[in-house]
């Protein structure tokens, strides 16, 4: 099996074509474009791998100079470019697979000869170029895994389940999936099934009609529907009641709904993702959830790794997020390398969103425009004890803060509220949950708000009820 490598790093070519020499596979190397051109004119290969970044030009973007000479020929592209960009614009080239570097050398040769194996199919996935990637950031192995995960789903309608622990971004997975895949110039329509009342569920995902229930004045048009031509999201899927997922299952194996007090049966037309933080094989051993609900949404797994386990992109997240605080208004900061790495050694429980959170915070507060290892101590010290500063009587917190935000000549708007608010509120909640020893409704009855309400600000502090559960 003949293979055309066009690498220009000479060492990781010596390395490749060593391993797939050993393989049965005669590798021809070569450098540049130009070179690569000339060898296809020249003669024929039966598969191509290539590098992206190049001496004379981008692979991906001469793709289609390959295409010309040998339409049917499958092609693997390498890239040190690990984005998810680069993982959709190989993808759209109708590469047969994108490896991000480093790679197991192994799972190329298979790869390869799988490739050789069904070269004579069409590998075409359309002609329409699927645009830049969204904020999922990310260069470590187990991110690259979930790059090429949602780059194989992009031109079909297969049921997506990502599961991962609160705030790793599994609903920014959905959205690329939406946004970059073919059913994008249709609605993406989220629905948190965890913050939708029992009783409301059906008629939220199914709609129901006039007067089918006390209070129903007028037809509804439920989620189903309103995401017809593109894709519904049903996030925390976990947390549905056992009525509500058996309505579900029906509905994906007929595919149709009928709305609640309809008899309508109405066809759908809409790619489903489901997401949960919950492992549901133990939920389905405990009665919790459907085991055949759960067969019918794991067709294609995506598995959202928590920060612990991809540390090497904290530093890149950090970064990413300050740019990004600036257009929310926040004052613009620096990272010194020191305070990157004391960063990367945290353990961000909440994963990405608590990072997040403590990022914007970090904008918020900070005094100087370079945020060294001096400056971000005291509030990583805070962070980890969930508490605000110790001030020096009652109500000190709060008037050092204003002090603080009025000796600025200019401060933004509305920043000793939010302040205020980001200093006090995470404690409170944390006591109140240690208190109640993680009870959510009586810490919801403590704090005087709906249950529902205080679930979803505690995803949003990052804040998990079981771990005050273990403490008492």
């Amino acid at each position: 099996m003949s293979v055309l490598l066009l690498e220009d790093d000479v060492s990781i070519a010596i390395v490749i074509t060593a391993a797939l020499e050993d393989e049965g596979f005669s590798v021809v190397h070569c450098q540049t474009i130009a070179e690569r051109d000339r060898l296809l004119t020249d003669r024929g290969f039966e598969a191509l791998v290539t590098d992206v970044m190049l001496p004379d030009g981008d692979g991906i973007e001469t793709i289609d100079r390959v295409r010309a000479l040998h339409p049917k020929m499958p092609i693997v592209i390498l890239s040190a470019q690990n984005t998810l960009d680069t993982a959709v614009r190989a993808t759209d080239t109708g590469a047969f697979e994108y490896f991000p570097k480093p790679f197991d050398i192994d799972e190329l040769a298979r790869t390869l000869r799988q490739a050789v194996g069904t070269a004579h199919r069409n590998v075409s996935r359309g002609d329409e170029p699927l645009g830049d990637g969204l904020p999922l950031v990310g260069r470590s192995q187990a991110m690259q895994s979930v790059f090429r995960m949602i780059t194989r789903v992009l031109r079909n309608d297969l049921t997506v389940l990502i599961l991962g622990e609160s705030g790793t971004g599994k609903e920014l997975v959905a959205e690329a999936v939406h946004q970059l895949g073919h059913r994008r110039t249709g609605p993406f329509i989220a629905v948190n099934t965890a913050a939708i009342p029992a009783e409301l569920i059906e008629s939220e995902l199914f709609g129901h009609e006039k007067g089918a229930f006390t209070g129903a004045i007028a037809r509804h048009v439920g989620k189903f529907e309103q995401a017809a031509g593109g894709t519904l999201f049903l996030d925390e899927i976990g947390d549905m009641p056992m009525q509500a997922q058996t309505r579900l299952l029906r509905a994906l194996q007929s595919g149709t709904v009928r709305r609640v007090g309809g008899r309508e049966e109405i066809r759908l037309d809409a790619r489903i993702i489901a997401a949960t933080n919950k492992d549901l094989e133990p939920e389905i051993a405990a009665g919790r959830f459907r085991e055949d609900l759960y067969y019918r949404l794991n067709v294609v797994p995506i598995h959202m790794p928590p920060l612990r386990e991809r540390r090497d992109d904290i530093e890149v997240l950090a970064r990413h997020f300050l740019m990004h605080a600036v257009n929310e208004g926040l004052p613009p900061h620096q990272l010194t390398v020191g305070a990157a790495e004391l960063l990367s050694r945290q353990p961000w429980r909440g994963n990405v969103r608590e990072l997040k959170n403590f990022v914007y915070r970090m904008a918020l507060l900070a005094r100087e425009d370079i945020i060294d290892v001096e400056s971000l101590e005291p509030l990583l010290a805070r962070e980890s004890t969930g508490m605000p500063p110790t001030g020096n009587g009652e109500g000190g917190d709060i008037s050092s803060a204003v002090s603080r935000w009025l000796a600025i000549e200019r401060p933004p708007r509305g920043t000793i509220y939010e302040s205020a608010l980001a200093a006090f509120e995470r404690p409170l909640f944390a006591e109140v949950l240690r208190e109640t020893g993680g009870n959510q409704l009586r810490a919801a009855q403590a704090l005087g708000i709906n249950r529902n309400t205080l679930r979803k600000r505690l995803s949003e502090l990052a804040l998990d009820p079981e771990e005050f559960v273990r403490r008492t």
